[in-house]
């Protein structure tokens, strides 16, 4: 009988941006391929402990239920457990809530009972980094990672870069409250209905993120950061437009991210399938003066704002 380590063990799973994939089509010989970044302010916080039969608790328990079953079965551990959530990432609007629940859930019960696997043996078994291997490596390491896609025997897409993002920068988030972005069957379905991204689009994209980006945010160098990760956002989002009706999936966050295109943001995109909109600016100042406008301006309109910084570590453990 595999028996508990400690009496309770808490893990905290940042929220991420996905900044966009590199090669839809695998024109080049690899499927996908992303880059995104690790969040401070929005995360899943839950803690497992023993309890007398299985019970979960707080924001998102039907989803954290499902997978504590299937980590349970699939290792063969006893499920008198009680997990309690205290925060979630919000469900489906471009955060990689489903991973990060899956892999706090399957963390937590690893440390919990001193099981010995790596992050990447919980996300195989939670069936995480089908096609972008995002989630995980913020989990893994935090900061900004990119991802090398999918291989004909790739099991999770392996992380090929991490870097730390400087503490000033911060990037403004646009949520629009009325909607989801594509997800599950929804998600497959738009995947398979594209048409094939352009072998000379992937190139030149890999050129970008690899002589560009990467260079300039280890320069520190937002401008440049940012004019990449627009034109990289640009591309997919046209791409994905005749499934999501545009490049950004609401014309709300669309009109927001005009606003602050014009007033000298940067990093302009969406995460994922949206609908929430990103930007960054070069530190909390100048992030606050845009909040102030964009409020103002968009009054009326369906949408919140919230400001966030990059978080270069990796996922939190606390096991008593």
């Amino acid at each position: 009988m595999v028996k508990a380590q400690y009496d309770k063990v808490t893990v905290i799973a940042p929220a991420r941006l996905h900044m966009g994939f590199i090669d839809l089509s695998g024109a080049l010989g690899r499927h996908f391929g992303s880059i995104g970044l690790a969040l401070n302010e929005i995360n899943t916080q839950l803690t497992i402990s023993a309890a007398d039969s299985l019970q979960v608790s707080g924001p998102c328990a039907a989803r954290a239920l499902k997978c504590i079953r299937q980590f349970c079965t699939l290792l063969d551990v006893p499920e008198q457990l009680n997990i309690s959530i205290a925060t979630a990432i919000p469900e489906h609007i471009g955060l990689g809530s489903g991973t990060q629940m899956a892999l706090a859930v399957g963390a937590a019960l690893n440390a919990f009972y001193g099981l010995g696997l790596s992050v990447r043996d919980i996300a195989q078994l939670s069936d995480r980094g089908a096609r972008s291997g995002i989630g995980i490596g913020i989990f893994e390491k935090g900061g900004l990672v990119v991802d090398g896609g999918r291989g004909p025997d790739t099991k999770t897409p392996p992380m090929i870069a991490q870097m730390s993002v400087p503490e000033d920068w911060r990037f403004i988030l646009v949520f629009d409250q009325r909607g989801q972005g594509l997800h599950g069957e929804q998600e497959v379905s738009a995947f398979q209905q594209l048409p094939a991204f352009p072998q000379s689009q992937a190139e030149r994209l890999c050129y970008l993120l690899l002589m560009q980006a990467l260079p300039a945010l280890a320069e520190q160098d937002l401008d440049k950061f940012g004019e990449v990760i627009t034109l990289l956002q640009q591309a997919v989002g046209e791409h994905f437009a005749p499934v999501q009706g545009g490049v950004f999936t609401s014309p709300d966050v669309a009109a927001a991210m005009a606003s602050l295109a014009a007033q000298g943001a940067v990093a302009l995109g969406q995460t994922s399938w949206g609908p929430t909109g990103f930007c960054a600016v070069a530190n909390p100042q100048r992030a606050a003066e845009l909040l102030a406008k964009l409020q103002q301006e968009f009054a009326t309109a369906p949408l919140t704002f919230q400001i966030v910084s990059a978080r270069n570590q990796t996922a939190e453990f606390i096991c008593r």
